[in-house]
């Protein structure tokens, strides 16, 4: 867990969660019913959400041994009903031509006597929250959208809303990963990435309570994926809790890439390791909600863009010491004798060295080479200029070295890189809409 995140007094831990959140506004019924995912497709099908279809249900040994395997689909999901944490899912993605043999994503071969070991494991109540006797779950394989392929690993991802008095105050995409086996489970190894409530685009990603940037061994970054059916995913997480009783709720979405949304299951414990990946405490949005009465469903998703729209920048540059920047930022660039230049620059994490246009440095006198460096581009190998650079960014003065470019045809004349936004956190969705012409 992040040190600064923990100092920050609205940081919620598990005894504060039980003793203010679940006990007070989580019922023993409305509990049984999230722990039960046969009990919760009920009452959701009956409330007319979307869910994905069961297959079957084996309730005991007799209803397995007299099972026909042979009515399985090609591919499909083995759940237990009781299940906690991704524990004892089983996803088969395929079947051997004749033969009664299917397939893990490792590609991984399952038989029937396989598989019968594994249902008689979850009868039994091995995989069961309060280990009793359970029940073995058949049910529809949830096909990927493509805008998550890239970043999932051999798994569906899903959406994790934190709904509280019926608003949705926090939101996280879990993605699976080769360490997860391929679910979406944290605790898992899956990665966990921040949401911003208003528009639905990530921000921060988590991996074993740290924060990362990128997929690990690629450049592939977890910031600024847009979340599609957003306002819905919203709209369906308060159904979801009016229709459970639930007044704390964890709701899990996934998005099947042609049936769009589909509710996957209710937590009435949910973890709370997705305050790291939206760098915000949990306590302090759900303070802020206690008490506010909300006309319908339109209404509370209006509240919850509202109040949390955007990251709470305020509370996030004081538990870290980092001031929160966009993706485009309005800069001022100092010349000697007193010269100054406004613009647009862009942050650009890929980029290490901040790099400025050669047209701009003639203006404000920096052409002044201190060093060339040589840096390999779409170009290939070519040696460029450097110069000393100073310029203020949301009030901070940034004293460094920065390359020379042609960049007199592109939208920006500069280009901020790593280097000198150390002080900073990077938020994509803040100053999205903010105009791109040169000043």
């Amino acid at each position: 867990m992040l040190n600064f995140l923990k100092k920050s007094k609205g940081f919620l831990g598990i005894n504060e969660r039980n003793i203010k959140y679940i006990s007070p506004f989580n019922s023993k019924r409305a509990i049984n019913i999230a722990d039960s995912k046969i009990l919760t497709k009920k009452i959701l099908k009956k409330a007319g959400l979307p869910i994905a279809e069961t297959y079957y249900i084996l309730h005991n040994r007799k209803e397995l041994k007299n099972f026909s395997w042979r009515n399985l689909p090609k591919s499909f999901v083995l759940k237990p009903n009781r299940g906690l944490g991704g524990e004892g899912i089983i996803v088969l993605y395929g079947k051997r031509k004749n033969q009664e043999c299917w397939i893990k994503a490792d590609k991984t071969p399952l038989t029937v006597n396989d598989l019968n070991n594994h249902i008689l494991a979850i009868l039994d109540g091995d995989f069961s929250i309060i280990n009793i006797p359970d029940a073995a779950i058949f049910e529809e394989r949830i096909k990927i959208h493509p805008i998550f392929k890239p970043y999932s690993h051999k798994g569906i991802p899903d959406i994790r809303i934190i709904v509280f008095n019926n608003i949705p105050v926090m939101a996280q995409l879990r993605l699976p990963t080769p360490e997860s086996g391929g679910t979406a489970n944290l605790h898992r190894g899956g990665i966990g990435v921040g949401i911003d409530m208003a528009n639905g685009i990530t921000t921060h990603a988590v991996h074993r309570d740290r924060l990362i940037n990128t997929i690990p061994g690629s450049k592939l970054s977890f910031r600024g994926i847009k979340i599609p059916n957003w306002r819905e995913l919203l709209q369906l997480a308060v159904e979801v809790q009016k229709a459970t009783g639930l007044g704390f709720v964890g709701v899990d979405i996934a998005i099947d890439r042609e049936k769009g949304p589909l509710i996957l299951e209710t937590n009435a414990r949910p973890g709370l390791s997705i305050q790291i990946a939206n760098i915000a405490p949990l306590g302090e949005r759900l303070k802020r909600v206690i008490g506010l009465k909300t006309k319908n469903t339109p209404h509370a998703v209006r509240i919850s863009k509202e109040l949390f729209g955007g990251e709470i920048e305020e509370e996030i540059e004081e538990i870290s010491g980092k001031k929160v920047t966009g993706i485009r930022e309005k800069i001022k660039i100092f010349g000697p004798n007193e010269k100054q230049y406004e613009t647009i620059a862009k942050i650009d994490t890929g980029a290490y060295r901040t790099s400025l246009c050669y047209s701009v440095a003639e203006k404000l006198n920096l052409n002044k080479i201190i060093k060339k460096k040589s840096v390999r581009s779409a170009l290939g190998n070519e040696e460029r200029d450097i110069v000393n650079l100073k310029f203020s960014l949301d009030n901070l003065l940034i004293d460094t070295e920065a390359f020379l470019a042609k960049r007199e045809n592109m939208k920006h004349d500069i280009i901020i890189g790593r280097k000198d936004i150390k002080k900073y956190l990077i938020n994509p969705s803040k100053n999205i809409k903010l105009i791109t012409k040169k000043l």
